[in-house]
């Protein structure tokens, strides 16, 4: 421990410091900027070294935290990638997007700012890529068994790179024209920009794996037809489909799912040409529903110059401070102001929408919205007697997705699907198909980009055992541990 008192001297916490909000929305580039160095390594001090570190389980990926605050402390960085890199394929993915449920799990955070952990975790990312620590790790002898991982989000591509390490033939099939999956076409560039993922992509090819864009299976490859020609396939195809709101005026002109409006902006700031782009130059635009999708549309809104940005939710917002019902260390669910909310817009609770209104042209004009009530039984409903109405040139429905696509899934490989939408799987993260593995939101659900490297890295290892028997690869999570029942 570098400095023991380090908590007791340094209580004030200072996070990554961020563009000016004039400036940032004139672009797409990141909104945060390189925190000073003499800074990163106060703050790191800060770090108790607990003996019991519950950031550790707070993290899903059961990161290494005091070790390397330490090292980082120390301006011992190379050393910290290192411990940073045993345990994380991807660190300045998860040093962007993160929302660091292991500083909410920090003991200092009891009666303290919890350790600026995240930041820690991006300047040893940061430094590492920069000064050339971060190799090519090639496998020492190939196993001449090969597997195909579909989806080269970041569950596919931590499974690709720990299996091609552990001396397998892996081959990574894309849909997309551009790898990366969510990391490339789901998040903006404000929050990362896509440099990250291509020196891992280029990391990886030089390990061994091998990529396939362009590449629909199910449609180019059919399911069966891949399993037929690998010892294993992971599937790693995400949860893409969207939760819809189905009420009247839903087909309107200016109603889109929020992906739909997101990938066309990735695309564009990739440099594509699209024709009829949906854009909110000059328009009011609605946001339906929170979360990191409804902030990310927010954040590029901003950017495209619309004339305002209003976000409903249907429930209550949450507190500003830990509830009791969510006691320390548990990831507590409280109102938090995004880099997205600092830029502008209006953010409206207990709103529920009752109906798309049209013009005479078709496109969408205006919202009719209710106050809304709870009932006795738990549901919410539009309370009679509240109905009006706000403008609206452009609505994104960020309301969640229901789970991967299923119909070649179930047609083609006859796999199964739980209650919850996702691909069936057991302990081992093996489907009720033979050798088909499932992984990250396909069978997790939608969750965090951390989740989706954790069980990349699990499923790994029991794609290992079961090709090899046994497995020196890290000891995975199990589906059992993310709390989620398995039942169908």
């Amino acid at each position: 421990m570098a400095d023991p008192r380090g908590f007791l001297k340094h209580r004030e916490r200072r996070d990554r410091p961020s563009r000016p909000v004039p400036v940032r929305i004139m672009d797409f580039h990141e909104v945060y900027e390189r925190q000073e160095k003499d800074t990163v390594q106060t703050q790191a001090g800060r770090c108790m070294d607990c003996g019991i570190p519950f950031c550790h389980t707070g993290c899903p990926l059961g990161n290494l935290i005091p070790e390397w605050n330490d090292l980082v402390h120390r301006d011992q960085m190379e050393e910290a990638s290192a411990r940073l890199h045993m345990t994380n394929n991807f660190p300045e993915f998860t040093g962007r997007v993160c929302p660091a449920p292991c500083e909410t799990s920090c003991v200092l955070g009891i009666n303290q700012p919890a350790v600026t952990i995240k930041q820690s975790e991006v300047s040893i990312a940061d430094e590492a890529i920069e000064q050339g620590w971060v190799e090519p790790v090639i496998p020492q002898r190939l196993t001449g068994k090969t597997v195909a991982v579909v989806g080269s989000g970041p569950a596919g591509m931590a499974a690709a790179q720990q299996l091609t390490r552990a001396g397998h033939t892996v081959a990574v099939y894309e849909r997309d024209d551009r790898l990366g999956g969510l990391l490339r076409y789901g998040i903006p560039d404000f929050k990362m920009e896509k440099q990250h993922v291509d020196f891992r992509i280029e990391q990886m090819e030089a390990e061994g794996t091998r990529f396939y864009p362009s590449t629909g299976i199910g449609e180019d490859i059919s399911w069966d037809a891949l399993r037929e020609s690998y010892d294993a396939v992971v599937v790693a195809t995400g949860a893409m489909v969207p939760r819809d709101l189905p009420i009247p005026g839903r087909g309107l002109d200016g109603v889109h799912f929020a992906m739909e409006y997101l990938v066309q902006s990735n695309r564009a700031t990739h440099g594509d040409d699209l024709e009829d782009q949906i854009h909110a130059e000059g328009k009011h635009v609605i946001v339906l529903g929170g979360g990191d999708t409804g902030a990310d549309c927010i954040g590029t809104a901003h950017r495209h110059g619309a004339a305002s940005v209003t976000t409903l939710a249907i429930g209550t917002q949450p507190p500003q401070e830990r509830p009791e019902n969510q006691p320390w260390p548990v990831d507590p669910k409280v109102f938090e102001v995004t880099s997205a909310d600092e830029e502008g817009g209006e953010r409206r609770y207990l709103a529920s929408t009752v109906e798309f209104l049209g013009d005479e042209d078709g496109r969408v004009r205006a919202l009719k919205i209710a106050e809304t009530q709870y009932n006795e039984d738990g549901s919410r409903t539009p309370k009679e007697g509240t109905e009006h109405e706000i403008p609206a040139d452009l609505v994104l429905l960020a309301l969640g997705f229901t789970g991967p696509e299923q119909e070649t899934l179930s047609e083609q490989l006859g796999t199964g699907f739980d209650r919850r939408g996702a691909l069936g799987r057991g302990e081992d993260y093996m489907t009720d198909v033979d050798g088909v593995f499932s992984v990250g939101d396909a069978g997790r659900g939608a969750s965090l980009v951390v989740w989706a490297i954790a069980e990349g890295r699990a499923v790994a290892k029991e794609v290992d055992s079961y090709l090899e028997g046994e497995s020196r690869l890290p000891a995975p999570v199990k589906p059992s541990d993310h709390g989620i029942s398995l039942s169908a």
